[in-house]
């Protein structure tokens, strides 16, 4: 999912606190079928801990899919959340981000606006295409500016599908690099996906909103966690010797809706239940 991209709004509050099943449609090569849906999760503390910790968090996330095989993926995001520290310090961040990836992964759009206690924090506005050897990008905000990615990068909608695809053959590890528009939209981060033992249809019933979905019970899912790190060119660096920026746990469901959330900052933790979830109606392929 591309929640991804509440990194940027949880940290930046964290900062300034302390200174921050559905019927598929037509399913693209690798046989995964994204389901529309509209979701929301109400967040959390789940621990705080260490000199950035926070005494209590509570917010919400809007998580609005779309699309098909044929026309691309829209995603509309928006998070609200208020954390306070304990001594009479809050701060309330409202992040806002729509964007669009073709079904091949070779082209996605990107725009967000991030406010910080009701005031304009910053905005990201761009687009990346897949080339042959790079992934290029063009930034129209914060300023204009081109730059260019591994033509291994993935963009957020296709990392999600290798992580259907890798967990349905059985993988339980998966490493690739992220590209998602995040923070200055000059950033790739390094990913390392842990996939746990499947959940077979109708194991471990949950208690959210997926349970008003009955055709749900009827999927596979995986306890799934994504450590994102930034990517760095020191050659010395050992693999492993690297501390994740952000991690994200979650159940994912084999046609890519998750729910129990757990949102790690390392100093503190979110938990995000889902209270509301909409199967939007499928628009067929032309």
């Amino acid at each position: 999912m591309t929640i991804l991209l509440s990194r940027r709004t949880m940290l930046a509050a964290a900062a300034l606190l302390l200174d921050a099943a559905m019927p598929a449609v037509a399913a693209p090569a690798d046989g995964v079928a994204l389901a529309p849906h509209r979701a929301v999760y109400d967040l959390k503390l789940l621990k705080s801990h260490g000199s950035r910790g926070v005494a209590s968090v509570r917010g919400r996330i809007l998580y609005d899919f779309s699309g098909n095989a044929c026309d691309g993926y829209d995603l509309k995001f928006r998070q609200v959340s208020e954390l306070d520290s304990g001594e009479g310090k809050a701060v309330l961040s409202d992040l806002n981000s729509t964007t669009w990836e073709d079904a091949q992964a070779r082209s996605f759009r990107f725009s967000s606006q991030n406010r910080m206690n009701e005031k304009a924090a910053d905005a990201v506005n761009g687009q990346a295409e897949r080339r042959t050897k790079t992934v290029a990008i063009n930034l129209t905000k914060p300023k204009p500016k081109a730059l260019s990615m591994p033509a291994t990068a993935v963009f957020p909608t296709e990392h999600m599908r290798r992580i259907i695809a890798a967990a349905r053959a059985g993988t339980t590890m998966l490493e690739l690099p992220v590209y998602d528009g995040s923070e200055t939209g000059e950033k790739l981060y390094n990913t390392f996906t842990l996939i746990g033992k499947a959940i077979p249809p109708g194991a471990k019933p949950p208690t959210d909103a997926t349970a008003t979905v009955p055709a749900l019970a009827k999927l596979t899912r995986w306890p799934v966690t994504i450590s994102y790190f930034e990517q760095r060119a020191d050659s010395e660096i050992q693999k492993g010797e690297q501390t994740p920026v952000y991690v994200i746990g979650f159940e994912l469901y084999e046609n890519g809706i998750s729910r129990a959330l757990i949102l790690d900052y390392s100093d503190f933790s979110i938990a995000g239940e889902m209270t509301s979830l909409e199967m939007k109606k499928e628009k067929p392929c032309r």
